[in-house]
């Protein structure tokens, strides 16, 4: 057993200790300094900047799988300065609800239910948007039923509502207002989806003057599925969503699919896939570069910086026209709740060697 002489005697060298640190930090900090400025973009050993830039993000406040980080107008006005620094022009809100939480004042979804949200977000992000020359693209409604069910009906009836309703609030207001998300997530040849994706797009563009929309699918590859054996190969890939695309693309303007499905080794292959049945149907090929990790045993930290400049890199050989990530304000802020995501940021702007 430890005697109360040999606890202090360990106390007393502890504090010894805590006293010298901070001194040696003090003495060196010339040299520390010195360092930071000597460090970054001049150290990489691949050729800087050589992918496509991330221009657009999406909105993540009504999450699913992400935790709130609970911010007001001033955080959010902080982020889109971030944003605005690296070059992001378009904003898009992921979903304006999901299940019963949702993001504005909405007549027709708080009629079904749903819970007064404290403040108007889509008010907010257009006014942000706005502010700093942004646009900003309208995420539909979320019933989460889809998920349930694999039956997109119950999305096309609640947003029968929710388009026009937003349109008339917000749309003819703001300038910054500048195009429409059809939010529900696929993969493959879904039951539903090619019906249900053209007559809510079919339906944002009529009352908005012809609007540009776009969807986010993922690719059912190797990270997608539990067993790897059962991931789509690239043939299967093309051929459903050849059939998709040849039912939506006059109401479809744009499609991004999520990047963090498939290996990294396979981005060239998907990603040319993609570029080619994109421009087959007259479509815009963006890519969703997810800046979260997949490959760690938790979810979801910020991804690691080649990681993300792997993807990047394959979308600017793919000839893609736009990346946009998911998503900005969680994994690479500077003022995110996760500090790795601060890092990411930076990392970002030594690559592309933003001042």
């Amino acid at each position: 057993m430890e005697t109360r002489r040999k606890f202090l005697k360990k106390m007393a060298a502890a504090g010894a200790s805590a006293l010298v640190v901070p001194q040696l930090l003090a003495s060196c900090g010339k040299e520390e300094e010195t360092y930071e400025g000597a460090a970054g973009a001049a150290n990489l050993i691949v050729p800087k900047g050589d992918a496509m830039r991330i221009t657009g993000t999406f909105l993540d406040e009504i999450s699913h799988d992400i935790p709130h980080q609970n911010w007001g107008e001033h955080e959010w006005d902080r982020d889109f300065r971030y944003m605005k620094a690296i070059g992001i022009d378009t904003v898009i809100l992921i979903r304006s609800g999901y299940r019963k939480f949702i993001t504005y004042p909405s007549p027709y979804l708080l009629g079904q239910g749903c819970y007064m949200p404290s403040v108007d977000l889509v008010d907010m992000y257009l006014r942000l948007a706005e502010k700093y020359g942004m646009k900003f693209y309208f995420g539909l409604y979320d019933s989460g039923k889809y998920w349930d069910t694999h039956d997109m009906s119950h999305e096309v009836e609640h947003n029968r509502y929710v388009i026009d309703e937003v349109w008339r609030l917000y749309g003819e207001k703001y300038r910054s207002f500048g195009g429409w998300y059809i939010s529900g997530e696929i993969s493959r040849a879904t039951r539903g989806a090619i019906g249900a994706f053209h007559a809510m797009g079919k339906q944002c563009k009529e009352v908005s003057g012809g609007l540009p929309t776009f969807i986010s699918p993922w690719i059912d590859g190797k990270k997608a599925v539990s067993n790897a054996q059962n991931a789509v190969t690239a043939d299967e890939h093309e051929r459903e969503w050849d059939e998709i695309f040849d039912g939506i693309h006059d109401v479809v303007d744009a499609c991004a699919f999520q990047d963090g499905h498939i290996d990294y080794d396979e981005l060239d292959l998907f990603f040319s896939i993609n570029k080619r049945l994109a421009d087959k149907y007259g479509m815009k090929c963006w890519t969703n570069a997810e800046s979260f990790d997949r490959d760690m045993p938790i979810r979801f930290p910020p991804i690691k910086f080649d990681k993300l400049r792997l993807k990047l890199e394959a979308a600017k050989r793919a000839g893609y026209d736009k990346a946009i990530t998911f998503e900005f304000s969680h994994f690479m802020s500077p003022q995110s709740a996760y500090l790795q995501a601060g890092h990411l940021y930076d990392r970002y702007k030594e690559y592309f060697e933003i001042e």
